[in-house]
């Protein structure tokens, strides 16, 4: 019977390996909780009004009969002016036996919305530190089967296998915490005492094995980096120690521990060997391993994918994709965490990207190039925004295609925009920054780091992307004329169908083209729907490229020729509408394409300097609309009155380009 269990788990580990690292985090995250039924109507964040500081598990734990008893410790401080009761989160099936601060029995509660509420006995003032101790037993919130947050299983042999699995809300089905990604600990302990034939495993060092003489053995793991509670774990069975180490400055080394069933080391070491490897190039790209002082490692578990808990990444198998997946989370979910699920793209979709830019300095730009046309394929079935709207649902939270593959075309887009030097610069920084930096972020601190250090606004690309669903479908066109001799114009234009939210996108556009004289490609900022430009070449235009090396995510669902008239053939200042208008009015003008005819010529070029401002009755200029350089196209700019300064009344819009100036009229009725 084993050696029939056995060849099942070698086909279905054969089928893992040949999933990318994206899908087999993905997909195990979700079966754990369907496969558990599990109501995510949870109590989120936990409790507000506390920071904790430090836990410490001391669990006994038993195989047959599957239970658990433990003391955890908790410590923290109120968050507010003043504090005398608190709750943790704790699964309601636990019987808890005491909660105890400095030795004092204080009063609690244990609810059927896994509540565990507690009364301090007196007030704690903000800052003033408490000390919890609370004694509790059961077997934990578990159905066993693929996953779960805490399971009883066995292994490919036959042996006993412990592990747990907490994210998102798994950590109080077995033990009392604050179960929120906001609130990391300042370090932690863990204790796991069992019988002697497990090898215990959990995050940070171990600091002792001891031998209790009654037929069981304690592992001590001690953590002393900040922590979310649900990268907190243990993983137990006969595990077989597979050890290296990693030289992260002359002489100084820290060691690289991988816990493996003993019936699958042979089949895994060539993978596991590559941990290294990947250890240099991501220190390369995102700076120094995040814990240095403590280990990296894995514990194989029975469920099919992998978890990035800190320092010690739990898999079901590993493949090389799911290893460097989950070795780039130690710098992205772990060292910086998202502060809440609607912000998970900053995990997932983080260490998505990084597991092809490891595949691309380890195997070139082709293999990266073919791994990025899969990730776009899968992140244009997203549905939704890449901010996650429904945190009930484990699959809205876990979506492969949008929190993993679409999150991680964002990151190669602003890489497309940023270049490649401002781009690591950005990664680099937002991991060091004070605040972030072995804490939590959320979308609009990476925003803020990636703008300073690009010196962009970069608010469009963040609203569109993150906050707005879909993806642009161009149709594009070009068509060129001479000028004279070997100058000539390459008009250019495309057109985006509609979108919902946004209505199009606002993106640089790279354009690529090869006349007999040059190659080129040139960047374009495409911030209407419709939209042209004239590009002054060299030489006749043979082949011309929109998005060349597919930066962006896209379709270009048709091509089309431009004809004279495609272009606007004159300057020109449109009425607003509506008008009168309240609280804000549409504003459009057009610039023409050059040549349009002789007597424009002097007027128009491929480049126009444009001020669009807003005067009152007396001629105060009361607001500047534009004042910047445009290409030939058509353009709408809103105004909208927000200030309740503003009077009702008659105000002026002149449009200023060159020689050509205009002035129009409209109404303001509050």
């Amino acid at each position: 019977m084993k050696k029939c269990f056995l060849l099942l788990y070698l086909v279905i580990n054969s089928f893992l390996l040949s999933q990318t690292g994206e899908e087999l985090c993905s997909s195990s995250k979700i079966q754990i909780y369907e496969r558990l039924g599990k109501s995510l109507e949870v109590t989120y964040p936990g409790d507000a009004n506390i920071d904790v500081t430090y836990y410490k598990l001391d669990l006994n734990i038993t195989y047959s009969p599957q239970y658990l008893k433990g003391i955890v410790t908790v410590k923290g401080r109120p968050s507010i002016g003043q504090i005398n009761s608190l709750y943790l989160d704790l699964w309601s099936g636990f019987k808890v036996n005491s909660v105890k601060s400095n030795n004092q029995q204080l009063s609690f509660s244990l609810t059927s919305d896994n509540k565990l509420n507690i009364n301090l006995g007196r007030f704690y003032q903000l800052n003033e530190e408490f000390n919890l101790e609370i004694d509790y037993e059961g077997k934990p919130n578990t159905s066993g089967g693929i996953g779960g947050s805490f399971v009883f299983s066995t292994t490919p042999a036959g042996q006993p296998v412990i592990w747990t699995l907490s994210q998102p809300y798994g950590a109080r089905d077995w033990w009392p915490s604050k179960d929120t990604p906001a609130d990391k600990a300042d370090s932690t302990d863990v204790w796991i005492t069992a019988p002697t034939n497990f090898v215990s495993v959990s995050n940070g060092s171990l600091i002792e094995n001891r031998d209790n003489g009654n037929g069981t053995l304690t592992f001590k793991w001690k953590n002393r980096y900040p922590i979310a509670n649900y990268l907190v774990s243990i993983a137990m069975t006969n595990y077989y120690l597979y050890q290296t180490q990693y030289e992260y400055e002359t002489g100084k080394y820290f060691p690289i521990t991988h816990y493996v069933y003993p019936e699958s080391f042979a089949s895994q070491k060539s993978n596991l060997d590559k941990t290294n490897d990947m250890i240099k190039i991501f220190s390369e790209m995102f700076g120094a391993y995040p814990y240095l002082k403590e280990k990296y490692g894995h514990a194989q578990c029975g469920f099919g994918g992998g978890m990035e808990h800190q320092t010690i990444t739990s898999a079901g198998s590993f493949s090389e994709s799911l290893v460097a997946h989950e070795l780039a989370h130690q710098w992205f979910g772990d060292k910086v965490t998202c502060k809440d699920w609607q912000n998970i793209w900053l995990n997932e979709g983080f260490a998505t990207y990084s597991d092809k830019l490891y595949h691309q300095k380890k195997y070139g730009d082709a293999t990266f190039t073919s791994q990025m046309n899969s990730v776009m394929n899968s992140a244009k079935t997203a549905t939704g925004t890449i901010y996650v709207q429904n945190i009930s649902s484990v699959n809205e939270i876990f979506s492969s295609a949008r929190s993993y593959n679409k999150g991680a075309v964002v990151l190669h887009m602003l890489r497309g925009i940023l270049g490649d030097e401002k781009f690591f610069q950005t990664l680099k920084e937002y991991l060091v920054e004070p605040g972030l930096s072995y804490n939590v972020a959320v979308t609009a601190d990476f925003q803020r780091i990636a703008e300073r250090v690009s010196g962009q606004n970069l608010n469009y690309f963040f609203q569109q992307w993150i906050y707005g669903a879909g993806y642009p479908k161009y149709t594009f066109g070009w068509r060129t004329e001479q000028v004279s001799g070997n100058s000539y114009n390459l008009i250019v234009r495309v057109k985006q169908q509609s979108n919902s939210n946004p209505l199009f996108f606002t993106m640089p556009l790279q354009i690529y083209y090869s006349t007999p004289l040059e190659t080129k490609t040139i960047t374009l900022f495409n911030d209407q729907q419709e939209q042209g430009w004239v590009i002054p070449v060299n030489g006749s235009p043979y082949s011309v490229q929109l998005d060349p090396n597919n930066w962006i995510l896209k379709d270009i669902v048709g091509y089309t020729s431009i004809t004279e008239d495609v272009l606007p053939a004159k300057f020109q200042l449109f009425q607003n509408y509506p008008n009168p208008f309240n609280p804000s009015t549409t504003i459009k003008f057009t610039i023409p394409n050059v040549g349009i005819s002789s007597n424009q010529l002097s007027q128009a070029s491929s480049l126009q300097h444009v001020t669009l401002k807003v005067y009152d009755a007396l001629g105060n200029e009361v607001t500047t609309l534009v004042d910047e350089f445009k290409q030939p196209g058509s353009y709408n700019y809103e105004w909208r009155i927000e200030n309740r300064e503003f009077t009702s009344g008659v105000y002026f819009y002149r449009l200023t380009m060159g020689n050509y100036t205009e002035t129009k009229k409209m109404i303001f009725l509050k």
